[in-house]
């Protein structure tokens, strides 16, 4: 049988196929667009998500016997908010996870609702990108709009019902809302209540594996597929990328560097950071992780050498960073250029170079970007530390440092921790895969698949001289951002 993973990213999406022995047969990316319509703005029309979709759908399986597709599943981009009429209409452009324009929100909700309230109800604080501010921004800017929602579902969910029919989500993805109880999967009733909804209006709950459905009739003519393809659940894009890297039972790591970056621990129990500075969710594999994010990683990158400097020549740029200046430099960058989630929680701060002089080079601050990613990092890594978790080693995914050997070299001494380096490097696609064979059956848990399938081909060993640098690289990093804190909120 074949096995379709769908990954919904944020400025793609990308869809793979692998057989029963969890080979990869294909992969297909397909591109939509993204609208920034004011400053801190982002947001995404869901049919050109659906369109997208059904073109790699049809490349993916162009050349293979589809009759033999068995399941299809998904991981997406977390927290945004896809509203529906009571004619399954697309009510407005979905709210993506960066939007940073709930501050005045967010603000309500840790501080007159409080914190604990919302860890109370949540296991989580509320931050910009997270989908209740939204919802109630959308209430209060939008009230016409707020009034025709029939449903409110995460994006990757909404493929899922275009697919099936089967209005549903997952708790790992609904952890990401503010409107799940993580520790006993259900919706809270009060966080209902404060954002002027039903239950009703939320989607079923299910497990990541679980099948939620077929694939409905006239979707499977119009894409030549099965009429009885299981259609599963899925995960949100960090908990698939677990699952797709083999980051599941206790104690396990995972770290993603993609458009946003994520440190992902696995847990077998429920736990909170006393502080909110790591989120709790649920797991895809049936228990929860911690996770800390930060909105800017690869994109810095991206920013710094397509926009600033003016190349494509990632390779050529990186060439420029000599041996030497490993653990050297004297330039620091701080990667808020989105503003901040984990730890710090700041929609107000702002990428900043810092330490620059006359003989700083453009390979300084081109080292200081992917350096400062890497420390922001381990500022998540440290909470981790602090309540007693104990990690020596990490996957890493994600196209951003898994492409250079550089950036991963960058990493493994900053954090300090051995990296494992996997066969596969799909991330969530070849995660939404593994969970829609455990739907049809081919394995008996998402332990047992990751088992058989995720392969460790490489090992990269922190190097102490390089290491001990860095560790002295980053206690001045983590110092910039409490000197900066008071000015950034002056300055937006």
């Amino acid at each position: 049988m074949y096995y379709i993973g769908i990954d919904l990213g944020t400025s793609s999406v990308k869809l793979l196929i692998m057989d029963s022995e969890g080979q990869v047969l294909k992969t297909v990316t397909e591109e939509y667009p993204l609208s920034f319509p004011n400053p801190g703005w982002s947001e995404q029309n869901p049919e050109d998500w659906w369109d997208g979709v059904c073109r790699g759908l049809k490349a993916l399986t162009s050349d293979i016997d589809k009759s033999a597709v068995g399941g299809i599943s998904f991981g997406g981009q977390m927290h945004g908010l896809v509203m529906l009429d009571s004619e399954d209409n697309v009510i407005r452009p979905a709210i993506l996870w960066n939007d940073g324009r709930t501050v005045k929100e967010t603000d309500y909700l840790n501080n007159v609702i409080g914190k604990d309230k919302l860890s109370q109800y949540t296991a989580n604080i509320a931050f910009t990108g997270f989908t209740v501010p939204k919802i109630l921004w959308v209430k209060e800017n939008e009230p016409d709009n707020f009034a025709k929602a029939v449903k409110i579902m995460l994006p990757k969910d909404y493929i899922a019902y275009k697919l099936s029919g089967c209005f549903c989500t997952d708790y790992s993805d609904a952890s990401g809302m503010l409107l799940l109880d993580v520790e006993h999967k259900c919706w809270s009733k009060e966080m209902c209540d404060i954002c002027g909804i039903t239950e009703d209006m939320l989607p079923t709950l299910y497990e990541s594996y679980d099948k939620v459905g077929t694939i409905k009739k006239d979707v499977a003519d119009m894409l030549g597929l099965p009429d009885n393809t299981v259609i599963a659940a899925g995960a949100g894009d960090n908990a698939a990328a677990a699952v797709g890297t083999g980051t599941v039972g206790d104690g396990r790591c995972n770290v993603s560097i993609g458009t946003s970056g994520t440190i992902f621990i696995s847990s077998q129990s429920f736990g909170v950071d006393s502080n909110n500075a790591l989120h709790s969710f649920a797991h895809a594999d049936g228990s929860y992780h911690l996770m800390g994010c930060m909105l800017s990683a690869a994109s810095c990158a991206k920013w710094w050498i397509e926009e600033i400097i003016g190349t494509k020549d990632y390779a050529g740029e990186y060439a420029k960073i000599t041996e030497t200046a490993l653990g050297n430099n004297h330039v620091y960058f701080l990667p808020y250029l989105m503003g901040e989630r984990s730890p710090h929680n700041d929609p107000n701060a702002r990428g900043t170079f810092i330490g620059m002089t006359m003989d700083t080079t453009r390979a300084d601050m081109t080292q200081a970007i992917l350096e400062g990613v890497a420390f922001a990092l381990r500022d998540s890594l440290e909470v981790a530390k602090s309540l007693g978790i104990n990690i020596e080693r990490t996957k890493i995914c994600g196209g951003g440092a898994t492409k250079s050997p550089l950036w991963k070299r960058i990493i493994t001494n900053i954090l300090n921790l051995k990296i494992d380096i996997l066969e596969s490097e799909e991330g969530p696609s070849y995660g939404g895969a593994i969970l829609a064979a455990v739907a049809c059956g081919e394995y008996d848990s998402v332990q047992a698949a990751c088992d058989k399938l995720i392969h460790v081909v490489e090992t990269i060993e922190p190097e102490p001289e390089l290491a001990a640098k860095y560790e002295e690289r980053y206690n001045s990093f983590k110092e910039i951002y409490p000197a900066c804190k008071e000015l950034f909120g002056k300055i937006v």
